[in-house]
């Protein structure tokens, strides 16, 4: 149930060819405290309910639980979620044995691609790909809750 997750910016396009799938995504927030955000999410035929709980200090490292949920679940609870729902598609990307999350957000959101990666530890070391940008760990601006709220183009 720990997470332990690196967030960065993304400052080319050259893991689009690198995917080995794509999914759109769409999510909202019933909650966006930081202590347990909890999230809505539609990927694909796919829905799921998130909770999370806070960050440690380096942002790398949370709780989290989640659990499958009917697609129709989903979409009436996407209707309650609080205002600022997230348009994204996601491109799974696997580079040196390591599966990168590479989010390419879309509307308010629009120009804005951060990839993620999980990791087994907090210190494991890893090669990163040349399209991988600045890191952007334990920014909080970065979560998905905070820009639901303050979107990127708003910055």
């Amino acid at each position: 149930m720990l997470e332990i997750e690196r967030k960065y910016l993304v400052k080319s396009l050259d893991f689009i060819q690198e995917a080995k799938s794509i999914k759109r995504i769409t999510q909202g927030f019933l909650n966006t405290n930081p202590e347990r955000t909890v999230r809505v999410r539609i990927s694909g035929k796919e829905a799921f309910i998130t909770v999370k709980g806070i960050s440690n200090k380096s942002g790398t490292t949370r709780m989290e639980w989640e659990q499958k949920i009917l697609l129709k679940d989903a979409q009436k609870l996407l209707e309650i979620c609080e205002p600022g729902i997230i348009d994204k598609t996601r491109y799974e990307v696997l580079f040196r044995n390591y599966l990168f999350e590479v989010d390419v957000f879309h509307g308010e959101n629009e120009g804005l691609i951060i990839a993620e990666i999980e990791l087994s530890r907090e210190d494991e070391s890893f090669e990163k790909p040349p399209w991988l940008g600045k890191e952007v760990t334990g920014e909080n601006r970065y979560y998905n809750s905070q820009l639901s709220k303050i979107s990127f183009n708003k910055w």
